[in-house]
């Protein structure tokens, strides 16, 4: 009897197999029929192709779902053309299934290559999409949304050292999310956001029809920049406003123990930094640092001014002489000294525009820049858990204190102090969906990193992150908290299957606040089916039902 009843199990999880392969067979016979292109297949990757781990493994740059049972593509194309795009979204709403549009695979949450709810979806994978045109005299460019942050700023070095881009820090990070969701960089003073940047853009619409700024209208090409361009549409291209900058940009770092006199620069920090002028950003590092059997928690401020060291040194002298940088620093080797951690306290760097890149990819200023298009995979996995807030008023010296209590017992974790002020708080809060402008003095990013993925140290590094954003809550109680769309975090909240506009405000209006209504009506507009949807996508907006899309 029980042959019997393995039997009948082996002959139902065939016949399931047969219709799961039929289905399948459908669908790429509806993407064949919709597509001039006849050589799609070869773009087109299955779980059994020999293509399909690699593109897997490089497209999650936060491998933390890499063997997840969330993963439940069906398979992943990476599109050379537009046109390729067309009958995946087409044929995706014929037979019912999401579609996950991956740029370079930085999402905090992994959203754009995993489905926390467990359903099927197909992956575009944009990583073929990366034509760059520079114009040098209108000092703009078209990049397609494949194109990374290190490939834009290396096509841009090849065509002028006074032209540049006002992106993120990280080269591998894909210009179609870090746009969309807004992009903050260490230009944002001088120049506002990546977001604040764009001219014009290229997407597809949910009817498969390519549109540019005049033909999408004026509300969804507000939408897309910094409201998350994949809830309305698919955002094939950019048009950007390249920035000029000098021909030498000095870079630094100050590394100061976590303790008294470093908790009041700090305070000064928290109150000035904001203020400064516009050529001058100072952004603050918090970590764990260690040389055998010493560890301390360390703080680095880590800078970039637009021109010469010379210029800089009596700005910072006015402001944080407690530094003690000198311009014979900026032209000599930093010193070294591991007797007292940090071993090195100070470093400067006078270089182009281009070096500075490097130096905040964690680089070497005279490395090579070839680094900024290097796609080969890092031998080692880092895992991570994020999440962030906004600072409108300055915390009390206890937080540091905190800060150091909590940092001493844990491994790697980070907290990384952003500045805002200057031309950020001269743009409105209702020009783009990003509304932290003026009022807000800076944003904060808490990270935790690890290397052993197992569930126990996974849950345990999550856990301890989620405590640090508790803790914090009494130095922030002052008004709602807020959040950056590009460190997303799905314990906000998540659609979880009703896409209802009301209950999608808790989280929304933490990275949209006010602009999180117009998100929604504009949603309900271009895509009133809400075909494309995900955990933490914009719903229609309706606030007389509980059902805002499928």
């Amino acid at each position: 009897m029980e042959r019997y009843f393995q039997f009948l199990q082996f002959l139902l999880v065939s016949f399931l197999l047969l219709i799961e392969t039929n289905a399948q067979q459908e669908f790429l016979d509806c993407i064949y029929n919709h597509s001039s292109d006849k050589n799609i297949n070869k773009h087109i990757h299955f779980p059994e192709s020999p293509t399909y781990s690699s593109l897997v493994e490089y497209g999650q740059k936060n491998p933390r779902w890499l063997n997840s049972s969330s993963a439940q593509k069906l398979f992943i194309i990476t599109p050379k053309n537009e046109s390729e795009i067309e009958p995946i979204i087409l044929c995706s709403q014929k037979f019912g299934l999401q579609i996950r549009v991956k740029s370079g695979g930085h999402d905090y949450e992994g959203l754009s290559f995993r489905s926390v709810t467990g359903t099927q979806f197909v992956i575009v994978d944009l990583f073929n999409m990366d034509d760059i045109k520079i114009d040098e005299n209108e000092e703009t460019a078209w990049i397609q949304t494949g194109v990374t942050m290190g490939q834009l700023y290396y096509e841009i070095a090849k065509k002028s050292e006074n032209l540049a881009f006002p992106g993120g820090l990280y080269p591998t990070v894909g210009s179609g999310g870090l746009i969309s969701g807004g992009g903050i960089g260490t230009l944002m003073r001088k120049f506002g956001l990546a977001a604040d940047n764009v001219l014009n853009a290229r997407v597809m619409d949910v009817n498969g029809n390519i549109l540019d700024r005049d033909s999408m209208g004026e509300d969804l090409f507000w939408a897309i920049r910094g409201g998350g361009g994949s809830s309305f549409c698919v955002i094939l291209a950019w048009k950007i406003k390249l920035v000029r900058v000098p021909s030498k940009l000095t870079t630094f770092t100050v590394r100061r123990k976590l303790r008294g006199e470093t908790i009041n620069l700090l305070q000064r920090w928290q109150n000035v930094s904001h203020e400064l002028p516009q050529d001058l950003f100072m952004r603050v590092l918090i970590q764990n640092m260690g040389l055998g059997s010493k560890k301390i928690v360390q703080v680095s401020f880590q800078g970039l001014f637009l021109g010469k060291v010379s210029e800089l040194i009596p700005l910072l002298n006015q402001t944080f002489p407690e530094f003690e940088l000198v311009q014979e620093d900026c032209f000599q080797d930093p010193v070294v000294n591991c007797t007292d951690l940090p071993c090195i306290r100070k470093e400067c760097f006078e270089v182009p525009w281009i070096n500075t890149t490097l130096y905040f990819a964690s680089k070497r200023t005279n490395d090579s820049i070839e680094f900024l298009v290097n796609r080969t995979l890092p031998e080692t996995k880092n895992y991570q858990k994020a999440t962030s807030d906004f600072v409108k008023s300055p915390f009390p010296r206890e937080v540091w204190r905190m800060i150091r209590t909590v940092f001493r017992d844990e491994e790697r974790p980070m907290i990384i102090l952003d500045p805002l002020g200057g031309r950020m708080d001269e743009i409105s809060e209702l020009e783009i969906p990003f509304p932290h402008r003026k009022g807000n003095l800076f944003n904060i990013q808490y990270m935790v990193n690890w290397g052993d993925n197992s569930e126990n140290i996974s849950s345990k590094k999550i856990n301890w992150l989620r405590e640090l954003y508790e803790k914090m809550s009494p130095f922030l109680s002052h008004s709602s908290r807020t959040a950056y769309l590009n460190y997303r975090d799905l314990d906000f909240g998540t659609n979880d299957g009703e896409y209802s506009y009301s209950i999608s405000r808790v989280w929304g209006e933490k990275y949209f606040s006010g602009n999180f209504e117009r998100l929604a009506k504009v949603k309900s507009k271009v895509d009133p089916g809400n075909f494309f949807r995900f955990e933490q996508s914009i719903p229609p907006f309706n606030v007389s039902t509980s059902e805002g899309g499928r």
